[in-house]
């Protein structure tokens, strides 16, 4: 029976991109010049990152991953890789679909940083690219790709979240400005931001889809407050964020006044798309270490354990499965329903699915998952990128727990998703709406 894990850990080692897949409705084969791309993208990460880095048992010293830190993304900008399928009128590379998923897919498989700027990279650049002005490419977009403008997400509020078409958040035009008032919540990194991309009320009068527009907002002025929601493991990735007669130039809306709800719609579409072809490696990283944990403390003789440890890696492999499903839609062109629910099926199932791993690992570790030293030494995968207070210690691992309980929630709660599933592929009823008085 161990011999299975150790031939399911070998099999997750193979290069699963380089092979045809046909499964559920699905034929997709990288086509030729793709692979010579991936060939030229994994040349230039050997050729660029520091020696020794693929080698096993690689690690660098603080000294060593702070100039690294510092000296990588010029490197990467040097390299054009940043917003690479960008037009290169607007400083990308111009790549297609496909070279931009193989670019993801080295980046990933060599465990190589690309910038971190999701929100201005992945979310909001490309919206404006898709949605917005000449003006507005012209003048955001350089900012976005050379670092010198951060941005945060301003969608949720305290009681329109699941159904953020409720939001309350108002926006009313003073000469030739808008005037901003309302509240947002869970609103990360915007303790650092210089912009925010809000979703604001511009017209209550209509359906409360229709009234809503797409502000780019300054956050570095009056009328802007930022406020750490602190988690139990200390850190304070999310905000809360106060608009109180905030202002944003009247040229500042993307896609059209009052047309907010489809280029929102267009933003998570982004998001949910961006890692569907590698979104499955980081799951399949704490897979192993999960495994070896549970080796090392003979917990891997536990009937539920290794069952647990099994349905993880069969979840993991739908989930790739799944995201090459979303590939192959998203290279053919098809938007039919049962297309677009994919994005709620796929986020639906990975955030329950790490839910659950997550409590898993709580299990293997017993009583030690309340120590600091949790885990391995060189941290968890997916919580790298987060800063805990040094008066409020925490493993890792435990980190990733306290995060896991959020994925339910964030970019659309499971609820929600199930009703976009029932209602767009099983043409279910929608659900009943309580009354509005």
């Amino acid at each position: 029976m161990r011999a299975g894990f150790a031939e399911a850990d070998a099999a997750m080692e193979l290069d699963q991109t380089d092979r045809a897949v046909k499964n559920w409705g699905m034929d997709l084969t990288y086509p030729a010049e793709a692979e010579a791309f991936r060939a030229e993208i994994r040349t230039w990460l050997e050729d660029h990152l520091p020696a020794g880095w693929f080698d096993e048992g690689f690690e660098m010293t603080a000294d060593e991953k702070k100039a690294f830190n510092e000296d990588w993304t010029q490197e990467l900008f040097d390299g054009g890789w940043i917003c690479a399928t960008w037009p290169t009128e607007y400083g990308g590379k111009g790549l297609s679909t496909i070279q931009g998923v193989v670019l993801a897919e080295e980046f990933a498989r060599a465990k190589a940083p690309m910038r971190a700027d999701f929100f201005g990279d992945t979310l909001v650049g490309p919206t404006i690219l898709m949605n917005g002005t000449e003006e507005q490419k012209k003048y955001f977009l350089p900012k976005i790709l050379n670092g010198t403008m951060r941005w945060c997400q301003g969608f949720s509020e305290p009681n329109s979240g699941s159904d953020l078409a409720s939001l309350k958040t108002s926006a009313v035009l003073d000469g030739d400005e808008w005037v901003i008032n309302g509240q947002k919540v869970w609103t990360t990194q915007a303790q650092f931001a210089d912009y925010c991309f809000v979703l604001a009320r511009t017209d209550p009068d209509v359906k409360i889809q229709a009234g809503i527009s797409y502000l780019l907002v300054p956050m570095q002025q009056p009328g802007v407050e930022v406020r750490p929601i602190v988690q139990p493991d200390g850190t304070a990735e999310f905000n809360e964020v106060f608009f109180d007669n905030a202002r944003c130039p009247k040229e500042n809306v993307v896609g059209g006044l009052n047309n907010g709800w489809k280029v929102a719609n267009d933003t998570l579409g982004f998001e949910r798309g961006m890692s569907a072809t590698t979104g499955h490696r980081r799951f399949e990283e704490e897979y192993r270490r999960m495994v070896r944990a549970a080796e090392a403390n003979g917990r891997i003789d536990d009937p539920g354990i290794r069952q647990g440890l099994a349905r993880y890696y069969t979840k993991i492999q739908i989930l790739r499965i799944n995201g090459l499903r979303n590939l192959t839609a998203t290279l053919r062109g098809k938007r039919d329903p049962g297309t677009i629910a994919l994005g709620a099926t796929n986020k639906m199932f990975w955030s329950e699915m790490h839910k659950a791993a997550m409590e898993l690992a709580l299990e293997i570790y017993g009583a030690e998952s309340m120590l600091v030293t949790t885990g391995p030494e060189d941290g968890w995968p997916g919580v790298a990128r987060m800063d805990r207070r040094p008066d409020y210690p925490v493993s890792p691992m435990m980190t990733a727990f306290f995060f896991s309980r959020s994925e339910t929630i964030w970019g659309g709660t499971s609820q929600i998703q199930r009703n976009i599933v029932g209602e767009k592929v099983l043409g279910l009823p929608r659900e009943p709406r309580a009354a509005v008085s």
